[in-house]
C-alpha cells in the first residue's frame, strides 16, 4: 500500500525555512504505531494526516513522535499549503475539523495562509523560579508572571528579558518535570516553557520566540504556532503590547527563520479569537510505500 505526502515548509516562503511538516493524504485506514512510525522516520516535530470530515471541508489529524495532539498551527498551515499544491481546495475559505474544533482558514491576495485560532484559555500561573530551573536561567531573567494559556493545545508562556536570556535558554529535563508536576500535568503533557522576548529577530519583527522540547521530540521547534497564539493572548491580556497586531519571529537562531503576521481579536478583557498568517513552502513530494 502507498500514500502520498508533501514535506511543506511552514511559516516561511522558502524551502528549509521555517517549521517542516510531512502531510500525508489518504491515509484514513492507517493505525497509530504505523502514523507515529512515519513521524519519527522524518524526525520532525509533527506530521498531518488529513482525512474527510462530516462537520468540515477536510480533518486534520495531528501526531507527535510520541502520541496525538488535539491541535498545532505549523501542521494545520502545511495541510492547507499541501491541499492547495494539489488543486484540492474547494474555495479560498474553508473549515478543518481538529480534536480542538473546528479551526476557519483563508488563502489571502499575497499567498498567506490565515488560521482563525479558538478563544483563549488562561490556566494557572506558574512560579517564575520552576520556569527558569526548567530552562536552565535566572528567575531574574523572566520579567512577568508565566501562565499557562491555550488557544486549542496549552503552554507555559514566559517574557524573557531580552535577546541574550532567550539564547542562553537550555532545557534541563530534570526541572522541567518538577515543574511539569508541580503543575499536576500529566507525563504524557509535560508543558515546555514558550519562552519570547519583546524584540523581534529582525528589524520586522516584534517578537522572537524560542520552543524547546523534551525527548523523543526535537530538541527544538523551528517555528510554534500553536504557541505563538497562545502567547499572543498572554501578551494582549497582560497589556504587554500597544496593539493587537504584530509580527512574530521564530527560529532564526536554528537557520530556519519562520514569520507570522498575528492579530488578537476582541478586547484585552475578553479575546474572542486569535489569527496567524503565514506563507508556506512545498518543498518536496513523495510516495510511502507500506
Amino acid at each position: 500500500m502507498g500514500y502520498d505526502f508533501d514535506w511543506v515548509s511552514a511559516f516561511s516562503d522558502q524551502a528549509f525555512g521555517g517549521n517542516g511538516c510531512v502531510v500525508v493524504h489518504g491515509a484514513t485506514d492507517l493505525n497509530l504505531e504505523t502514523r507515529l512510525n512515519i513521524v519519527r522516520e522524518t524526525s520532525l516535530s509533527e506530521c498531518t494526516f488529513i482525512e474527510p470530515s462530516d462537520i468540515a471541508d477536510f480533518r486534520f489529524r495531528i501526531y507527535l513522535a510520541s502520541r496525538e495532539i488535539p491541535f498545532a498551527g505549523h501542521p494545520t498551515l502545511a495541510g492547507v499549503a499541501s491541499l492547495m499544491h494539489r488543486g484540492l481546495l474547494p474555495g479560498r475559505k474553508i473549515t478543518v475539523e481538529t480534536h480542538a474544533g473546528i479551526v476557519p482558514l483563508e488563502v489571502l491576495e499575497d499567498g498567506q495562509i490565515s488560521m482563525t485560532q479558538i478563544a483563549p484559555e488562561f490556566g494557572a500561573n506558574v512560579a517564575a523560579q520552576l520556569v527558569a530551573d526548567a530552562v536552565s536561567l535566572s528567575a531574574n531573567d523572566i520579567i512577568a508572571p508565566p501562565q499557562i494559556v491555550s488557544t486549542g493545545l496549552q503552554f507555559t508562556v514566559a517574557v524573557v528579558r531580552d535577546r541574550d536570556a532567550l539564547g542562553r535558554a537550555k532545557l534541563n529535563i530534570p526541572a522541567l518535570n518538577l515543574m511539569s508536576d508541580e503543575i499536576g500535568a500529566p507525563n504524557l503533557d509535560i508543558i515546555e516553557p514558550f519562552l519570547v522576548t519583546l524584540e523581534g529577530a529582525t528589524s520586522a519583527g516584534d517578537t522572537f520566540s524560542r520552543l524547546l522540547l523534551a525527548p523523543p521530540n526535537p530538541a527544538q521547534d523551528p517555528f510554534t504556532g500553536s504557541a505563538t497564539g497562545a502567547m499572543a493572548s498572554y501578551l494582549w491580556s497582560k497589556e504587554l503590547i500597544e496593539k493587537p497586531t504584530f509580527i512574530a519571529e521564530q527560529g532564526h537562531d536554528m537557520g530556519r527563520p519562520g514569520q507570522a503576521f498575528v492579530e488578537v481579536l476582541g478586547s484585552r478583557s475578553d479575546i474572542t479569537g486569535v489569527k496567524l498568517a503565514g506563507k508556506a513552502y512545498v518543498t518536496m513530494s513523495g510516495h510511502i510505500h507500506l
